[in-house]
């Protein structure tokens, strides 16, 4: 399905550089996967809504419960240089 002028095509707008036998594997590979695409437009999904997931999730994120934070002599323990009740670090080089 994919020839090896449209995988150098792909590649020169990627910037990649492929050798000859990359140039062969990425055919092969693209051309599966055009392949599987074209099966699943055979599919009639006009009545399957889109998903995020595979499977049901109720949440992936744990809530946000506010919890103590680590005390101010624990975190500057191992500071190497505190000023004004922070971490004093080097400015940004311009």
């Amino acid at each position: 399905m994919i020839d090896r002028e449209q995988v150098l095509h792909v590649a020169r707008l990627a910037r990649l550089e492929l050798n000859d036998d990359e140039v062969a594997t990425a055919a092969a590979e693209l051309s599966k996967i055009l392949g599987h695409i074209e099966t699943i437009e055979e599919l009639d999904l006009t009545d399957v809504p889109p998903t995020a997931h595979v499977v049901e999730v109720d949440s992936a994120l744990r809530p946000d419960v506010p919890q103590p934070s680590l005390p101010r002599d624990v975190a500057f323990a191992q500071a190497p240089d505190i000023a004004d009740d922070g971490f004093r670090v080097p400015s940004p080089q311009a």
